[in-house]
């Protein structure tokens, strides 16, 4: 990986990084990949890393609708699920796909706990060490967490209703 630029802002040194996470529905980080800031979630690389512990359903939001993207995933046996923009024709899907798409704020979460309970703080590091340093312990604290968020198990109720007879 090239790293980033680096440069000197008000506060002091600055390096684009992004990081990639990847969960489960429990809200266990499965694996995660550190990109420069200006590389596109889609970005091929990004998604190799991510291939190799992946397989079944991935739930994402609207930012990752791309035709060429969701074919080369579905190629390598991941079926991509994500929401419709407003002037996209509407798709059916699948009840139980539609409530997991739902439970994407589990990620956020996971977000909100590294940043404020395991102390992950982009601004403050001066090397790029000192940064990956931070970033391992902080994931490393996180695994330890036992309060993780998770999607609440959804259970669908047969129900009587609809039947006329």
């Amino acid at each position: 990986m090239d790293l980033p630029r680096t440069e000197r802002e008000r506060w002091g040194w600055c390096h684009g990084f992004k990081l990639h996470l990847l969960c489960n529905e429990m809200g266990d980080v499965l694996t995660f990949c550190l990109t420069p800031a200006n590389v596109d979630d889609r970005d091929p690389r990004v998604w190799q890393v991510f291939t190799k512990v992946l397989y079944g359903k991935v739930f994402a939001d609207k930012g990752y609708i791309k035709q060429e993207f969701f074919e080369n995933l579905f190629n390598q046996g991941i079926h991509l699920v994500h929401g419709l923009k407003s002037n996209m024709k509407n798709k059916l899907m699948p009840l139980w796909d539609k409530m997991m798409l739902r439970k994407r704020y589990i990620i956020e979460c996971i977000n909100e706990l590294l940043k404020n309970k395991a102390n992950l703080v982009h601004s403050r590091h001066r090397s790029v060490h000192n940064f990956l340093m931070n970033l391992c312990a902080a994931l490393a604290a996180y695994c330890f967490f036992e309060n993780k968020p998770e999607a609440l198990p959804v259970r669908i109720e047969k129900s009587r209703q609809l039947e006329l007879f």
